[in-house]
């Protein structure tokens, strides 16, 4: 089979060939249909996620066919569809396991970081932290719910029941959460870059009710704001848009350093929190929501050889929606 390898950071990823995966007893092995470009796996590229096995296959928004199980592994069968996420595994022993945050495990494993992903024509991941996918979204639709879906909709939970919502960064996981939050009710406020207007127009497209700069100032209070870009000084113009008792959730795994700001502007109850990772509720819940919604995902497909190519675009900001590659 053919993956494409992180032999160091920040090099080039390399097209390889290698023998057919076995799966291990609690394993499936899986033909990989689909397998969105995430800005996580920027940060593995890159080299700003530093604890990455070497060398690696990048890739955790996986969709794909269940072509073997291992011995023991009971709850898929050849052919079922299945999707599989960053998290990989956990101790399920741990006071976060025992406590309903698996997401927070110390010993967690990550699909494209510590477990080889889905950058390749087959994978095996353990069936545990596997997905049925459901519903009409083809392969290449459906990636991008596997991450980008999963981190928007564990942010905006953490948003409680903000009615005025700001979204930072208006790339994958924003044009999936803006989607579930207008279903819901909400107003949401899309910031981008200065002068994006055309990521402006995408998220107005999408359910906003005001798109501008993130150097503006919101047109009105936000309840909540949702960071997906991962720049550090977004989180001050953040608190400065929220009004009291709001919240600022910083939804990435990485961001650049925060800078120092008045505590008059934390000031008045407003709270300042991070999302880290996902556990398996959420994917369940999620993946059941996102036809009811329905979530459309906007994607370009790549063949699996251009992942550079694909990830180039990511990083100098030339998608609108999510990059996918395709075996």
């Amino acid at each position: 089979m053919r993956a494409m390898v992180l032999d160091a950071p920040g090099r080039s990823l390399s097209l390889r060939e290698f023998a057919r995966p076995q799966p291990a007893a609690d394993q499936i092995l899986i033909q990989v249909k689909a397998c969105g470009v995430c800005r996580t796996d920027l940060h593995v590229v890159d080299g700003e996620l530093t604890e990455p096995k070497l060398p690696v296959v990048p890739g955790h928004e996986i969709v794909g066919t269940v072509i073997e199980t291992g011995r023991e592994a009971a709850r898929f069968r050849s052919g079922d569809r299945v999707g599989v996420p960053w998290l990989g595994w956990t101790c399920g022993v741990c006071a976060f396991c025992r406590s309903g945050r698996e997401n927070l495990c110390d010993r967690a494993r990550f699909t494209g970081y510590q477990i080889d992903g889905g950058y390749a024509e087959l994978t095996v991941a353990d069936e545990r932290y596997c997905f049925p996918v459901i519903g009409s979204y083809s392969d290449v639709e459906a990636a991008p719910l596997l991450c980008a879906g999963l981190i928007g909709y564990r942010a905006l939970r953490m948003a409680g029941d903000a009615a005025r919502l700001g979204i930072y960064g208006f790339g994958a996981a924003a044009h999936i959460v803006a989607q579930v939050a207008a279903w819901e009710g909400r107003r949401v406020f899309a910031f981008t870059r200065a002068g994006d207007t055309e990521a402006q127009a995408f998220a107005r497209a999408l359910g906003a009710v005001w798109a501008g700069s993130s150097e503006e100032p919101a047109p009105e209070p936000l309840d909540a704001a949702l960071i997906f870009a991962p720049v550090g000084t977004l989180v001050p113009a953040a608190l400065r848009a929220t009004a009291k008792g709001g919240v600022v959730v910083c939804a990435g795994i990485h961001m650049s350093d925060i800078p120092s700001f008045p505590y008059r502007i934390l000031w008045e109850e407003r709270v300042v929190r991070s999302v880290a990772n996902l556990t398996r509720r959420d994917a369940e819940e999620f993946l059941a929501l996102a036809p009811r919604v329905p979530v459309r995902t906007h994607t370009r497909p790549f063949p699996l050889a251009e992942a550079n190519t694909a990830l180039a675009s990511l990083r100098e900001g030339r998608l609108q929606g999510a990059a996918v590659l395709v075996p």
